[in-house]
């Protein structure tokens, strides 16, 4: 990748819905060359998707915690079937394997405290290999899906 490419990841970073010759004048280069630039890193998997950005409380989705999850053993069929469990479950937001203990890093999102215990209790709990969960609760997103620092 040289500037060029960097340059136009930064302005996809900032604005995913920006035309390509709007992108092609910020960056300062033929539409042409942005337009095969562009493929080119979709192609090589360095731009992985677009999406829209939404607002968790405009889906009444106003409660967030953190589950800190160890696992009872870390064997190969212990990880993939809490992984899979994990991805099975819509209100897990993010899920992050980790280094040392805990063994995982669960962003959960849901309307209010009523149903994280709910979900909690039904699905969280119950997850294959679980040990245990600890949770906390997030009072305040500082930052949120900022750009890389390219």
């Amino acid at each position: 990748m040289d500037r060029a490419d960097c340059n136009i990841i930064a302005e996809l970073q900032q604005d995913g819905r920006i035309s390509l010759t709007d992108l092609a004048e910020r960056v300062g280069i033929s539409l042409s060359s942005c337009q095969r630039r562009v493929r080119a890193l979709e192609q090589e998997g360095v731009i992985s998707g677009y999406r829209a950005n939404l607002d968790p409380s405009r889906f009444g989705l106003n409660f967030s915690a953190l589950v800190f999850v160890t696992l009872r053993e870390g064997d190969r069929q212990t990880v993939s079937a809490f992984e899979a469990t994990v991805k099975e479950i819509p209100q897990i937001i993010q899920a992050q394997r980790l280094f040392g203990d805990p063994d995982y890093l669960l962003h959960v999102i849901t309307r209010d405290l009523h149903a994280f215990q709910q979900l909690y209790d039904e699905k969280l709990s119950g997850m294959s290999g679980v040990q245990r969960l600890t949770s906390t609760l997030v009072m305040k997103t500082v930052v949120k899906d900022r750009a890389l620092p390219i």
